[in-house]
């Protein structure tokens, strides 16, 4: 079984989050919601999320990482130094780190995790640093990074991670049961 975290923080895109995390655990995954800023977290529209561990409960390794966008909530977990590092070696080990909206600018971009690489975000945040090759396509995958550009995108970004995990056949299962064109 594949184990993925999932980092929240206060101020997270609540849609950025709980369609990755009901999408990977209808697929079997071992996905752990964990808070860089607290056990329970507020979302970016007053939606609280009780996690299953807080950040410094963390150990072990991950077959990824998921971060959601959302302002603070990105800028909160770029701040958080464990999450970070668990993030960095994520990227290192060839693990997936997919993140949505801000956090590919915002939490990778900025701690230049992902110099080099192909990603997209929200509109305006790519200019905020430099090195890496901005697309304004949905989804982009580019080796063990998944990036998607917002709350619109995520059920494409949610899915995308779960064909990266699981294959195609879950993905296709995923895709019909929740009834998506």
């Amino acid at each position: 079984m594949k184990k993925v975290v999932l980092f929240l923080a206060e101020g997270f895109e609540e849609v950025e989050a709980i369609t990755p995390a009901d999408f990977l655990r209808r697929s079997g995954v071992d996905l752990i919601l964990a808070g860089v800023t607290g056990k329970t977290v507020t979302g970016a529209q007053g939606i609280k999320i009780e996690c299953d561990v807080e950040v410094s409960q963390l150990s072990g390794d991950w077959d990824g990482v998921v971060i959601p966008g959302g302002m603070p909530g990105a800028s909160n977990i770029a701040k958080d130094e464990k999450t970070v590092k668990i993030i960095s070696t994520a990227m290192d080990s060839g693990a997936l780190v997919a993140a949505i909206c801000a956090a590919p600018a915002v939490v990778l971009g900025s701690k230049g995790l992902i110099e080099g690489k192909k990603f997209t975000c929200y509109p305006g945040f790519e200019t905020t640093f430099s090195g890496s090759f901005f697309s304004e396509e949905r989804v982009v995958i580019d080796g063990n990074l998944i990036t998607s550009r917002g709350p619109g995108t995520a059920a494409e970004f949610s899915e995308t991670i779960v064909e990266y995990l699981c294959g195609k056949d879950q993905r296709d299962q995923i895709h019909s049961g929740t009834l998506q064109k």
